[in-house]
């Protein structure tokens, strides 16, 4: 079975190896590293965020077991009024519901993508294929290709 997220790296030549789960797996990043057996670091939560002041979402890859640093999220995203899009929001944005957003594929004109910049030093990472039960295994060069991704410090604190 082919979704639009397989579908858009076909599209664009960009490998990737796609990988099924069984959909009764509880939600999250850490159980879909477990049951495809790789790191959890290589799990990449894809997080909605919005700045409150313009609407602007942006996408935010972080590993499965890294939370953001909120002064290096919101410099990388200019500004300081940000916060999680509420579900509602991430399914008028990305057509998906939280869960399975893939990191690719959907994104309107200028939306801007930030991926952690440690997730670079990963020899592959998994990502929502856009369906829980389906992960598309994909290198950090081909995400950033594919989801035209910033590469930003996200989680290590910066001494200023």
């Amino acid at each position: 079975m082919k979704l639009p997220a397989h579908l858009y790296l076909d599209e664009h030549d960009i490998p990737y190896e796609a990988k099924s789960f069984s959909p009764e797996t509880e939600k999250g990043a850490a159980n879909v590293a477990k049951v495809l057996d790789f790191p959890e670091r290589q799990a990449v939560k894809t997080l909605i965020f919005q700045v409150v002041d313009s609407e602007e979402c942006v996408l935010v890859m972080l590993g499965g077991d890294q939370n953001a640093i909120s002064g290096n999220l919101k410099r990388a995203i200019g500004s300081r009024n940000i916060r999680m899009a509420p579900p509602e929001k991430v399914k008028e944005v990305t057509g998906y519901i939280i869960g399975s957003i893939p990191a690719f594929g959907w994104q309107p004109e200028g939306l801007r993508t930030f991926l952690e910049a440690t997730l670079t030093e990963e020899p592959i990472l998994g990502t929502g294929a856009g369906q829980w039960g389906e992960e598309i295994m994909i290198t950090p060069e081909n995400l950033i290709k594919a989801s035209n991704a910033r590469v930003v410090n996200l989680t290590i604190k910066n001494n200023e």
